[in-house]
């Protein structure tokens, strides 16, 4: 028989909302956390739009000592980390270390922390640079900074495959709980708005240059420019069911579903693989596409990128087959973080039967979706699909369910 996994603790830091009542607040409400970024001055790059996370001050809630080895992202993930698991009432220290493990992903690492470091080589030498750059800027990092905090000695370790990494990661999560884990931290937050990573991401080609907040990120609109990026994510407590209802956690969902693919070469004439992805976790999860009641999109604001996704959803589920909702419109693409935190979003959406909205866009019926915009949509909702795709052709699709 195979195991099921279930979520059981939820630890959110979004641009629109600390906390996962907070953001949940937020989404419901279409209220947006996407401005002009404040972190540096961006006059002098051609964007200047990010969902910056608001009112985050980490000697708030870490020890001083993580505070000189740590970029921003890792104590946005360890705070996360602390409310996930007070969320799902674990104490790691109640538990057997080689039972628990931690599995994150993660687009750039911890960017301005090595900025910062490169300053002080360039400008005072080799001896003012910190120790800790040996690790701080790293893609692992999360994980590690987590599991030494709570003392979890399990499988461990990162997944990076950019927007897809979030899915990825919690896909390994499942895997290992199969295997024998008691539980797994996963998810994942990143961080990259200071001047080195910004320029980074202006690089990639995808960044929306526009200075209207509303109207910067409008994915499956005939507007759509680019995105707007920002940080934040999504830490979540996986555990095996058994074991969960055993110590009577409260559930939030079963991951019950994952597909992913990779798209062939730019030029090919193969179709890019993001249905297949999709196709793969029904599958996976052993549902028809007739029992899927939400579809969290990718929704990247590229114009291509925007029809090859509406080509793949009304593949499976036909023209307006399914509501389709993207409430990162609201925080901005959080890289690896973006996919976790709308797993967070969908398991919301089980518990109140609410699909949160997809703010500022005017759908292009070209698409043929439908796209909950303006309003949330009450719905029973019992089954959700979350899709994410990484730059270089990932693709990563999730189901989750409703537990009875």
């Amino acid at each position: 028989m195979t195991t099921s996994v279930v979520v059981t603790g939820l630890g959110v830091v979004a641009p629109n909302g600390l906390g996962v009542r907070e953001y949940w607040s937020a989404i419901r409400g279409g209220r947006s956390g996407i401005g002009r970024v404040t972190r540096f001055d961006p006059s002098q790059y051609p964007s200047r739009l990010a969902g910056e996370v608001p009112g985050f001050t980490a000697k708030d809630h870490l020890p001083s000592r993580l505070l000189s080895q740590t970029d921003r992202m890792t104590r946005l993930a360890l705070v996360a980390t602390d409310w996930a698991l007070a969320d799902a009432g674990v104490k790691p220290e109640d538990l057997p270390e080689f039972d628990m493990g931690v599995i994150t992903a993660s687009s750039s690492g911890g960017f301005e922390f090595g900025q910062n470091e490169l300053q002080k080589l360039w400008s005072k030498g080799s001896q003012h640079v910190s120790a800790y750059q040996s690790f701080a800027w790293f893609y692992a990092v999360n994980s590690g900074q987590i599991s030494i905090r709570n003392g979890m000695k399990g499988p461990s370790g990162v997944v990076v495959s950019d927007q897809a990494g979030g899915l990825d990661a919690m896909a390994q999560a499942r895997r290992q709980i199969r295997k024998g884990t008691r539980l797994v931290v996963s998810g994942a937050v990143d961080a990259s708005i200071c001047p080195w990573g910004w320029v980074a991401q202006i690089a990639g080609g995808r960044l929306s240059t526009s200075d209207e907040p509303a109207r910067a990120y409008v994915p499956f609109d005939a507007d759509a420019r680019g995105h707007v990026p920002g940080e934040g994510g999504a830490i979540l407590i996986l555990e095996d069911a058994v074991a969960a209802r055993g110590r009577g956690a409260k559930i939030y969902g079963e991951i019950s579903g994952y597909g992913a693919t990779i798209d062939p070469r730019p030029g090919s004439d193969r179709e890019p693989g993001q249905r297949k992805a999709i196709e793969i976790a029904l599958a996976d999860a052993g549902v028809e596409p007739g029992d899927v009641d939400v579809v969290f999109a990718d929704a990247a604001a590229v114009p291509e990128l925007d029809r090859t996704e509406a080509e793949a959803i009304t593949a499976v589920f036909g023209p307006r087959g399914v509501p389709v909702t993207a409430p990162k419109t609201m925080t901005g693409r959080l890289y690896s973080g973006a996919a976790p935190l709308d797993v967070a979003a969908a398991l919301l959406a089980i518990e109140e039967g609410l699909i949160p909205p997809t703010v500022n866009v005017e759908p292009a019926p070209e698409h043929g979706l439908d796209l909950v915009t303006s309003q949330p949509r009450t719905a029973e909702v019992r089954t959700a699909l979350v899709l994410a795709r990484g730059q270089g052709g990932f693709n990563s699709a999730m189901v989750v369910r409703a537990v009875d």
